[in-house]
């Protein structure tokens, strides 16, 4: 079984940063693309940042230069800062995973966790 377990959320002003961690646990092959995605109030999910299996990053354009995606393959850990943050990045953000554990490979989904940016 596989988990996905993020931390990091919270309140914070406009203009400040916060750090996502995603951790993956279980029985884990390999883990291949990790990503982090968003879902605002009222709004459909949608991708902020990715990172291939190599470290290689990708960003939708509303977060560039301001996100940065990375990650540790020896502790399965994806991060995710985020400076100069907006009010509109406020949502909940998820963390995903492409994973080969011993049941196969599966796109897996972490809980998601709260980000407010508000005064």
């Amino acid at each position: 079984q596989v988990q996905l377990v993020e931390s990091g959320g919270g309140l914070v002003q406009p203009g400040g940063s916060l750090r996502l961690s995603c951790e993956a646990s279980g029985n884990i092959l390999s883990i291949y693309g990790m990503g982090w995605y968003r879902q605002a109030p009222g709004k459909q999910r949608e991708l902020v940042a990715s990172i291939t299996s190599g470290g290689r990053p990708t960003y939708t354009d509303f977060v560039k230069g301001r996100f940065t995606i990375s990650r540790d393959n020896a502790k399965s850990t994806v991060y995710l800062h985020m400076n100069s943050l907006k009010p509109e990045d406020t949502g909940v953000y998820f963390c995903n995973a492409d994973i080969r554990g011993w049941a196969g490979r599966n796109d897996y989904w972490g809980q998601g966790t709260q980000v407010t940016v508000s005064s």
